[in-house]
């Protein structure tokens, strides 16, 4: 039996596949968090390209056998790129403040300061519900 790929490219549907934009696949990348602000929401980038900055944390409740409860907090890096809800971020965000944030998820490398490749986890925003306490 042939591979998928070898009878795509001896029956021509690969380049068919490849350019038509009808037959291009469509994927799901939505994240959804809710949640508190860990610190004030920075502004980073320069004025030409900025970016805004800021943690929220999310936890799991855990119960052991033995009854005893654990809470484990994770911490997600938010950025937002969107100049209206960058604007807003910075105005109305704050440390502690419950928010809920709907985007992607996205990965990537950064050099630290020791000139070491790390991996980096970020979800950019495309919308930022400010929440009362």
């Amino acid at each position: 039996m042939l591979q998928f790929s070898k009878l795509l490219a001896r029956t021509g549907l690969h380049r068919a596949y490849c350019t038509d934009p009808t037959r291009i696949e469509k994927t799901v990348n939505t994240v959804t968090l809710l949640g508190r602000v860990g610190a004030d929401p920075q502004r980073r980038g320069n004025d030409e390209h900025p970016v805004v900055m800021f943690s929220v944390a999310t936890h799991s409740n855990y119960k052991y056998e033995s009854g005893d409860w654990m809470q484990k907090t994770d911490w997600h890096r938010v950025v937002v790129f969107k100049p209206g809800l960058r604007d807003a971020v910075m105005s109305y965000l704050k440390k502690g403040q419950r928010t809920m944030v709907t985007g992607k998820i996205t990965y990537g490398e950064i050099t630290d300061q020791e000139g070491k490749q790390r991996g980096t986890t970020s979800i950019i925003a495309d919308d930022v519900i400010f929440l009362q306490n």
